[in-house]
């Protein structure tokens, strides 16, 4: 099936009542009906609902869909995007163990994995995610993943994708992209041999900034590259925190299912069932609503690109970017998202910018059906220091913009208002 007719109907039976529109079980708490059920469920004897904290029906059939969408075995949904990338890397790795993070991904995406994790004893190595030519020389014996995002926010660069998974397999390290901003709708990260996907669910899922949430993919097959590979014992080695549970003798997706048994046991950073079922709603029209913020944000980008006192517009889709080949070569149909940037003369005119638009909100979020205008400098990047800023392409003057599904007339008309 498509991934349009997926995102209608996969991982629902309408069971006794026939419903179309799939149930929300706003629940804690489930009845096992019988001692040996509930015993045979914690011991993963017997598959079914133990606690919302763990697993439950509504969320069970967004992570089916979302993993079918992306072309993924397996799927767990998490509170939050930043929730969902913490359990991929803390899934790997450890005390003493390091991380090689992308130089162009989301200010707190920087922030979680070179500050937050640091306290935890895992170390951050950054590499250019553009060419990777400095890739294979950060990884060492404790390297437990690669993360990077498939088109970044908010400097809207596409990665050298190839590159970086045929080193890392060489390596036998485990790939992590952040597939929020391109979506599946446009780019399929397993379809080049990535390992782990994660979302922001937030974002382009959500489609009106109603819920909060996260979700890690696995690709199919994962298990292959987990099991007895040395860099990955917590998967081969018993877990004494279940009685001795070797993940490498079950025969389900290890990935996901040791974020769920292990992290989320413990740490609890569970999405709200009535968060899964707004993002199934979500789904349901991704497919529809990606396409049309990427053509509005096209002719978004044209107008930018021909105005004087616009110094630089990043949008791959526009002909002579200098994403432009690779956003051919990896994205559908010349469709490169709803997201763009561009640079004005220093920090006080892209300021006033923001304070003259009248449809564009000051928002600090992206993938609304509301076009929204953000100065990531002072907003979503503020806390990361200025050489790093420089070195990641986000200069004082760069304006980030997530375009909606308003008329591109009516945008640019206001944009052009503001600029002045």
């Amino acid at each position: 099936m498509t991934q349009e007719t997926l995102a209608l109907h996969f991982g629902y039976e309408k069971g006794d009542f026939g419903t179309m529109a799939v149930p929300l079980y706003q629940t804690s708490a489930y009845d096992f009906g019988n001692a040996q059920t509930a015993a045979n469920r914690f011991a993963l004897k017997e598959l079914g609902p133990i606690y919302t904290r763990l697993n439950n029906p509504t969320t069970e059939i967004f992570e089916k869909r979302i993993a079918a969408i992306e072309g993924g075995e397996a799927a767990v949904a998490i509170a939050s995007g930043q929730a969902a990338t913490f359990f991929a890397i803390a899934n790997l790795a450890e005390a003493g163990d390091n991380v090689i993070l992308a130089e162009k991904v989301y200010g707190g995406t920087t922030t979680l994995i070179t500050h937050t994790l640091k306290r935890f004893g895992i170390k951050a190595k950054v590499f250019n995610s553009d060419t990777a030519d400095d890739l294979e020389a950060l990884i060492d014996e404790k390297t437990k993943a690669i993360f990077f995002e498939s088109l970044s926010n908010p400097q809207i660069a596409i990665p050298n994708i190839e590159k970086i998974v045929a080193i890392a397999n060489q390596h036998n390290v485990v790939t992590i992209c952040d597939n929020t901003v391109a979506t599946p709708i446009l780019f399929r990260p397993f379809d080049y041999g990535v390992d782990v996907i994660i979302h922001s669910a937030s974002k382009y899922i959500s489609g009106q900034g109603l819920s909060i949430g996260g979700v890690v993919v696995a690709r199919n097959n994962l298990n292959e590259k987990l099991i007895k590979n040395v860099r990955y014992p917590q998967f081969n080695e018993p877990d004494e925190s279940y009685h001795g549970l070797v993940y490498a003798d079950i025969p389900l997706p290890l990935f996901t299912l040791r974020i769920v048994l292990s992290l989320i046991r413990d740490i609890g950073a569970t999405i709200a069932p009535f968060n899964s079922w707004l993002l199934i709603q979500g789904l349901e029209t991704l497919s529809v609503r990606v396409k049309q913020h990427s053509r509005n944000t096209l002719e978004v980008a044209r107008f930018l690109k021909s105005h004087p006192k616009v110094k630089n517009v990043n949008y791959p889709g526009l002909e002579g970017d200098v994403q432009h080949e690779k956003a051919k070569k990896y994205f559908k149909d010349g469709l490169t998202s709803g997201l763009l940037s561009f640079e004005v003369e220093g920090l006080e005119f892209a300021k006033s910018i923001l304070d003259n638009t009248k449809i564009f909100s000051v928002v600090a979020n992206i993938g609304d059906t509301k076009s929204i205008i953000t100065h990531p400098a002072s907003t979503t990047h503020m806390q990361v220091p200025a050489d790093e800023l420089e070195k990641a392409g986000i200069s004082q003057g760069l304006i980030r913009l997530s375009i909606g599904l308003e008329s591109p007339e009516d945008l640019i008309a206001d944009l052009k208002q503001a600029i002045g």
